[in-house]
This record gives structure tokens, sequence and C-alpha cells, in this order.
């Protein structure tokens, strides 16, 4: 195992050090409400991002576990743009391109391991001939 981190642990740091800079400027209702609820997510995010890359015998339940992490950031930060928490839209639309590409590349990541290796089950399956659904006789008779 090499220690440095792979693109989608240091995404997830950065996603938490992001967070907190932008939560600060949350108005107080804001900050003690939707704010704590975005850094409890960016936590969750970036301590499965972590465990996913170390912890090699649980790496595919870590990586789905991972995936539905951000998924759920990606609604708490939808909330806080429908609260109107964030000072400036711009801060917002930052977090959300951050997010955005952190799930593309824990999408990557996870249909990396949860695809079977090899051959895929469905092209060992032989192509089949459609079914016909009528007789010559009943086409004929549709067209006259």
């Amino acid at each position: 195992m090499s220690f440095v981190p792979p693109p989608v642990v240091k995404a997830s740091e950065r996603l938490l050090v992001d967070v907190e800079i932008v939560v600060r400027r949350f108005a107080r209702y804001h900050k003690y409400s939707i704010g704590s609820d975005l850094r409890a997510d960016a936590k969750t995010v970036a301590r499965l991002a972590h465990r996913a890359w170390r912890d090699r015998s649980h790496q595919q339940d870590l990586v789905a576990q991972l995936v539905r992490a951000v998924d759920d950031f990606k609604i708490t930060l939808q909330l806080g743009s429908q609260v109107k928490a964030f000072p400036s839209f711009a801060q917002f639309e930052a977090l959300a391109r951050l997010v955005r590409d952190l799930g593309k590349q824990v999408g990557g990541w996870h249909r990396q391991h949860c695809t079977p290796k090899g051959q895929s089950a469905a092209s060992d399956v032989s192509p089949q001939r459609a079914q016909i659904l009528s007789t010559r006789a009943a086409s004929i008779g549709a067209n006259s």
C-alpha cells in the first residue's frame, strides 16, 4: 500500500476544508443548523474515503457507503442553497463543482470495484431471434 492518497481521498479532504471555510461565513442561524449538517456530511465523506483506501478487505462495501455519503452531502448542499444559507451563490457553486467532481471519482471507483472482472455474463448469452408476432397472412390482410 502506498502512503500517497489517491485523488478521491485528496478531493474529499479538499471538500472538508472548503466546507469549513464556507460555513464560517454563514449567518449564526444557518451556521448551527445547516452548517453543522454540511460539516458532518463532509467529515463522513472524508472518513469513508480514507477507510476505503486503507481497508482493502472491506473496500467494496466502503466504496458503496461512500457513494451514498456523497449523495447525502449533495442533498444537504441543495437544502443549504434553497434556504439561502450561503452568503453568495459563488460559494455554493464552488462547493457544488467540487462535490460533482468528487462524485465522478467516487462513481468511477465504485464501478471499478463492483463490475465483474473478465467477460460479463451478458456476453455469454447467444443472441436470439425476434419473435414472430403474427403470420404472413395476417400482415397481408392488414395492408389491404
